[in-house]
């Protein structure tokens, strides 16, 4: 049975995420993309980017105004309810300044620790995909409607389909591309969206059969992590960790462990 707090938990996120994924969506200038390579552009998205933070920051606030935040924009406070929402209010912004829909607002809640509520809107989609700690993980969608997640079956892994991410800082990026060179052949391919957050519910989708990468901050993970989890993929970052800025695997369970341990031996860990 699932506890009342986390249904309310659950219930807050999805009415923020919801507003967030609007405020974004609609607000976003139609010709955004045509002058990416100016600075304005830039501005403009991080004022969209602050925007949704602090709607989602506020809209909890007025209903819980004990909890703890940590967000992306600077959102930091430690509450003193035992809950602390940890917010990416625009995961693939890159994308966004260019027209591209993978995009999407993340949004989880902890308790002591443990995230037990976890949402993620994908706007451009149609989809909102959530998981409470224990009770499996759903998506609803415009096309299709309610459903279950649940991780593809199980496939070797010169048959699977990983998808991963790069960072912007060149040497790192070169040293990743290096990785996923090493990667390639033993691998069905591999994708790139360009939005962690997405990412992780495409594994939970079934829709990919692993995800890695370096990098992340606990923004970009806490809530795909659990909806990925909750669809029984297996997650963490180097063998015996969890997933953490080092590196962050998700994959189902035919799956992790092999690439685990290619992702060690590469050294996808290390700059």
């Amino acid at each position: 049975m699932t506890d009342p707090l986390h249904t309310d938990l659950l219930a807050l996120a999805l009415e923020a995420a919801r507003r967030a994924g609007e405020l974004l969506r609609d607000g976003r200038p139609a010709d955004l993309a045509v002058a990416a390579t100016k600075s304005s552009p830039i501005d403009v998205v991080t004022e969209m980017d602050i925007a949704a933070e602090k709607l989602i920051t506020g809209l909890i606030s007025e209903h819980r105004p004990d909890d703890g935040f940590l967000g992306e924009e600077g959102a930091s406070s430690e509450g003193s309810s035992g809950v602390r929402w940890v917010i990416d209010p625009l995961d693939g912004t890159v994308n966004y300044l260019y027209g591209l829909p993978t995009w999407a607002v993340s949004i989880a809640a902890e308790q002591d620790g443990e995230t037990v509520v976890g949402v993620v809107e994908i706007p451009m989609r149609g989809e909102t995909y959530r998981a409470v700690r224990g009770g499996g993980a759903h998506a609803t969608a415009a096309r299709t409607g309610e459903r279950r997640l649940a991780c593809r079956p199980p496939a070797p892994l010169d048959q699977s389909l990983v998808s991963t991410g790069f960072n912007y800082v060149a040497e790192v990026r070169a040293h990743q591309a290096d990785v996923a060179q090493r990667l390639i052949p033993l691998l069905r391919d591999i994708r790139r969206s360009g939005s962690a957050a997405v990412d992780l519910c495409d594994v939970a989708a079934g829709r990919l059969d692993g995800y890695y990468e370096r990098g992340l901050h606990p923004w970009d993970l806490a809530a795909g992590d659990l909806i990925a989890r909750e669809a029984g993929a297996l997650t963490g970052g180097r063998p015996g960790e969890r997933p953490a800025h080092d590196l962050a695997i998700a994959a189902t369970p035919a799956v992790f462990e092999p690439l685990q341990r290619l992702l060690e031996d590469f050294g996808a860990w290390h700059d």
